[in-house]
């Protein structure tokens, strides 16, 4: 009996596909007739709709579906590439705390109160720069009060813009690195090599291309367009490693003999509001 009935069933839903079918058909080939009824061919096109969108349904919901879970495996994939930024981070992070108490023993085993590449910082805002000589000074809002001294190289954004000179209690007088004065401003600095850093003095600024300009360079072999330069520490006022920009080109000098090397800063030099006061601890200050 339920063999029976399970029959019908199929009976029964092949009926209703034939008969969808064939009005189908029948609409199909009445439809320019206007002689034919227009109910028939409604209720064929109703029928046709009806159905067709009985059968759309499974299939839409299985798309839908499959999106949902592409959606979801792809939100399951990116949440575990952070997860492992995350652990690379803090991993990084341990590193770097080891790396740290390994240099403070070293330097407590060799007596030394503080290396090239020890310094604080204090940032300050610009409070004046005069259009005569906008590419050679600017006063900015700390002074002795907040600890700065004379000499401390002077940085903003990424890149170094120069050194103080004169230090009053709230102000202090900054000359720049691309100042015109060629006797004060000087940086003993150095291009970062693959096998071995190249050192010289960044002592020029060439207005016309706006490079900085690196002379007494021990060697031009190996200096490549691009190559990072940064202090070197070498002059005592200056700490290592703070970034100046990178090599551009290499030209001879005026007479031919030597070659000098010409950097592109990797701070903008014509404007900024906000700079950072570099306070070295080689001397054992703080």
């Amino acid at each position: 009996m339920q063999k029976f009935f399970s029959n019908k069933k199929l009976i029964i839903l092949m009926l209703i596909i034939i008969v969808t079918f064939g009005l189908l058909a029948v609409s199909v080939n009445i439809k320019d007739k206007k002689s034919t009824p227009p109910v028939v061919q409604q209720v064929g096109n109703d029928t046709v709709s009806i159905v067709g969108g009985i059968f759309a349904y499974p299939t839409n919901a299985v798309k839908n579906a499959s999106s949902e879970f592409s959606d979801l495996y792809n939100t399951y994939t990116e949440n575990r590439r952070l997860k492992s930024k995350i652990g690379e981070l803090a991993q990084n992070q341990a590193k770097l705390k080891v790396v740290q108490e390994e240099n403070k023993k070293l330097k407590d085993e060799l007596k030394l109160n503080a290396t090239l590449t020890d310094y604080t910082f204090v940032n300050a805002s610009v409070l004046s720069r005069s259009p005569s000589s906008w590419q050679s000074y600017l006063t900015i809002n700390r002074g002795q009060t907040s600890g700065l001294k004379k000499n401390m190289p002077v940085m903003s954004g990424k890149g170094l813009i120069g050194r103080i000179i004169e230090v009053n209690k709230v102000s202090s007088k900054v000359e720049l690195i691309s100042t015109d004065n060629e006797l004060n401003d000087k940086f003993a600095s150095e291009i970062q090599g693959d096998n071995k850093n190249i050192t010289g003095i960044v002592s020029k600024y060439d207005s016309d291309s706006g490079d900085l300009v690196m002379e007494n360079v021990t060697s031009t072999k190996d200096v490549k367009k691009g190559q990072k330069v940064i202090t070197s520490g070498l002059g005592g006022l200056t700490p290592r490693g703070l970034y100046i920009g990178k090599v551009n080109a290499i030209k001879k000098d005026n007479y031919g003999m030597t070659n000098s090397v010409y950097i592109t800063p990797a701070a903008e030099l014509r404007n900024f509001t906000v700079v950072t006061v570099i306070k070295s601890s080689v001397s054992g200050e703080k």
